[in-house]
């Protein structure tokens, strides 16, 4: 095998897993959706294409290479099928038994035709691809933008952004428009793709941190590939992309992989506070000894006014009203180091080996005081803790 049959061969492979792992994410988060069966549509045609044509390149195997045709050639089909779902519309008639007869022609004709005719229909299988991303193009150009919500006008824009970005990786699968490509990148577009597009499913600030990290892993993996490829003693310009796109498809994959287990174990264990929503506890005490079997309040400890006694409650009354959720690590608090009240709360603090004090009620004071794990001290911890405050503080004494 030649270095660019290996290099293409594992970055289909790894699209191919990829987009079944992508598939597996967009299924789990709307089962039931109309676009969803549409998106899980085109990207299991294109997932069948990746790993069939990774499979046919790294055994050598004809059949498999013409086999590849069908799946390639029903990728404008499922293209189409989801600009459909994506505007709420019916694309034209014509456009639709275009899409279909070419699928069926194109992908038959290339599986079972004659070997002489190889080159004819990869041009036409090239220029009918290029047809149905043209066609899907300018349905979202020329729709009715008054007919859809501004989410979803939104949500195409960023999809025809995102679309101009994968074209110049997709060119590169057609050898007659890049001849002097050393690895064809196809099924890396494809992973960007797919990962734009299950970063686009979060809110603003989730949208910008998953943009962040996958910045981070394409640059990282890509260095990462280029420095692996000073390993070999015949290091060129080739061979550099080569190794470089390789790091790249396989750190994509992976980062798919581990983010949709994640994502599917945290939704199978509880968190604490849906354990809070779901509850059964009626008063305040009910619900600490609730939270008390979570990790982050196990050490808690209430105290109320006759109990801090020793600290002078009504000192300490006006900087706890003040401060809901006191960290020990932001002291002195907004206060002077000298200030009684801060002197009697990190004494508190350190007789009791503590991180926050979570107030109840200043008035009188009932207070909760626990020890923060350095595992679980991150922002997340501290707006639970904020949350969870509210909560306690609503909840009755008695029912």
């Amino acid at each position: 095998m030649t270095p660019s049959a290996v290099a293409d061969s594992i970055v289909n492979l790894c699209g191919a897993v990829g987009l079944v792992v992508a598939m597996l994410a967009l299924h789990r988060r709307d089962p039931g959706g109309s676009l969803t069966r549409r998106l899980l549509f085109l990207l299991g045609v294109v997932a069948a294409l990746f790993l069939i044509r990774g499979l046919s390149w790294w055994l050598a195997s004809t059949w498999l290479d013409r086999l590849s045709l069908i799946p390639a050639a029903m990728v404008p089909l499922g293209a189409l099928v989801v600009t459909e779902g994506i505007l709420r519309r019916h694309a034209p008639r014509m456009a639709k038994r275009f899409a279909v007869w070419g699928a069926a022609l194109l992908g038959l004709g290339g599986a079972l035709g004659p070997e002489a005719w190889s080159t004819p229909h990869i041009v036409a299988l090239s220029l009918f691809q290029l047809a149905g991303f043209i066609t899907c193009a300018l349905l979202l150009v020329l729709r009715d933008r008054s007919q859809l919500l501004a989410s979803e006008n939104r949500s195409i824009g960023r999809l025809a952004v995102g679309a101009l970005l994968v074209i110049p990786f997709i060119i590169t699968d057609f050898q007659a428009l890049a001849p002097d490509m050393p690895v064809r990148l196809g099924a890396l577009g494809a992973l960007l793709a797919v990962t734009a597009v299950l970063v686009a499913g979060g809110s603003g600030e989730t949208q910008r941190q998953g943009i962040a990290l996958t910045l981070l892993r394409v640059i990282s993996a890509a260095l990462l590939g280029a420095a692996a490829a000073f390993i070999a003693d015949d290091v060129d310009a080739a061979q550099i992309m080569r190794f470089s796109a390789v790091a790249t498809a396989g750190v994509l994959t992976i980062g798919l992989m581990t983010d949709t287990l994640r994502a599917y174990l945290e939704a199978r264990a509880p968190g604490m506070l849906s354990s809070v929503a779901t509850s059964s506890a009626v008063t305040r005490e009910q619900l600490i000894v609730e939270l008390m079997r979570q990790p982050l309040f196990e050490s808690a400890r209430r105290f109320r006014e006759q109990e801090l006694a020793a600290y002078d409650p009504p000192l300490l009354r006006d900087l706890l009203a003040s401060h809901p959720v006191l960290r020990r690590a932001d002291a002195p608090w907004g206060s002077a180091l000298t200030d009684p009240a801060v002197e009697r709360i990190g004494s508190l603090l350190a007789a009791h080996s503590a991180t926050h004090v979570v107030v109840l009620a200043p008035d009188p004071l009932d207070i909760l005081l626990l020890a923060v794990p350095v595992m679980l001290a991150d922002p997340a911890s501290e707006t639970a803790l904020a949350l969870v405050r509210r909560l306690l503080a609503l909840t009755p004494e008695t029912t």
